[in-house]
């Protein structure tokens, strides 16, 4: 068997299946779990003795984290997951009746709601409609529809989570820019598999979970905000971790941390935050170049493969609309039950976008994708 960009022997999860399921949630790395063992081993031993090296090490995984996403550890702020750092942008702009906000449809519905929600303060939210099977959304729907009113806020997905077409950040960020509106980005799909620059991009906001391609755990997540746009956005749940001066306790003047830490209210779930850490590291220890290199080949292999059979692989695979993600459709047969026997031998997806979504990740292997096509050819009618 090849060689793997990540060591294969670092994830359990290569003992019990052929794990093809990362957009729905990745598993944790054998350092991700010691980080934690160790953490909480600590926290039982000390207690209050660990804060302050606690601290430091959180500080070193925002560090790490930025790497990651191409900022600075400055923009960044720990959230639990995506939904709240979105919705941190969403409720923390200042909206005005009439404002409007154009949002891609056929998201996830956290992509969409923290805007919906928005319709009783007087924000106009529009749904742009992908087109095609692969759902794309081409530059010029973006253009069509910020020419035609003025826009405050664009909101998307990097990669569409069904069938995994991905937008070209840089060229919609900029194009955001010269109608004046900002862009708010749900990165959860492309973090940790595909190489990130989001500062060099333009984007104004993003937001993603550690526990799919980050490899991280359940309760931690990332959010980016520019920093000429940290004083846009009011912090919605200031606390003593928010301020310029948090160890002076008994000092309350509110004054905000001139960094992202100002969205960071309380404590932090320094567990969760230790374990990202380590993943993170992991990935860029071996490269996300490299990864994405790995992915990118066995999702052509998966392609061409499944064109000899009775599925259709829908996903776009342009160079720049495609992603870690492979949406297959397998005719009258219900997705769901294809996903039920592919389970029954030991193949782990899952049914979205109508179809089999197949998402591998950087120690998965050729020959797990054909064990799936295999599969799939003895489910299917012939």
């Amino acid at each position: 068997m090849a060689p793997t960009p990540l060591d294969r022997s670092l994830f359990a999860v290569t003992d019990r299946s052929s794990y093809l399921n990362h957009a729905a949630a990745g598993t944790l790395s054998q350092p991700a779990v010691e980080a934690g063992v160790a953490f909480l081993h600590e926290h039982a031993a000390i207690g209050s003795l660990g804060f302050v090296d606690w601290e430091e090490r959180v500080e070193v995984v925002r560090a790490s984290a930025g790497r990651l996403l191409g900022v600075e550890p400055t923009d960044l702020a720990f959230v639990k997951n995506t939904t709240e750092g979105l919705s941190f942008v969403a409720n923390g702009l200042d909206w005005r009746p009439g404002d409007r906000v154009l949002v891609a449809d056929r998201e996830f519905p956290s992509t969409v709601y923290p805007w919906l929600s928005l319709r009783d303060r007087g924000v106009q939210v529009d749904l742009l409609d992908p087109v095609g099977a692969g759902w794309t959304l081409p530059l010029e729907r973006f253009e069509e529809e910020l020419a035609h009113r003025p826009t405050r806020v664009v909101a998307v997905s990097w990669v569409q989570f069904a069938r995994g077409y991905r937008l070209d950040l840089a060229e919609l960020a900029a194009l955001c820019h010269a109608h004046g509106a900002l862009l708010c980005v749900d990165a959860i799909q492309g973090i940790g598999v595909i190489p990130s620059a989001f500062a060099a991009w333009g984007v104004d906001f993003a937001s993603a979970d550690a526990y799919k391609w980050m490899l991280g755990p359940f309760g931690a997540g990332v959010l980016y905000v520019a920093a000429a746009n940290r004083d846009l956005l009011r912090p919605l749940e200031p606390g003593w971790m928010s301020v310029a001066h948090r160890e002076r306790y008994d000092h309350l003047e509110l004054v905000y941390d001139d960094s992202a830490r100002r969205f960071e209210g309380g404590s932090l779930t320094t567990e969760t935050i230790l374990q990202l850490g380590a993943s993170v590291d992991l990935l860029l220890d071996v490269g996300v170049d490299r990864v994405w290199r790995h992915v990118d080949a066995l999702l052509d292999h998966l392609v061409d493969r499944v064109a000899a059979t009775a599925a259709t692989a829908v996903s776009d695979r342009s160079a720049t609309g495609r992603s870690g993600i492979v949406t297959l459709t397998v005719g009258d047969l219900d997705p769901t039950s294809v996903v039920d026997q592919l389970r029954g031998v030991g193949v782990v997806c899952s049914a979205r976008g109508d179809g089999i979504r197949v998402s591998p990740h950087g120690y998965n292997t050729l020959d797990e994708i054909d064990g799936l096509v295999d599969a799939l050819v003895r489910v299917l009618p012939s």
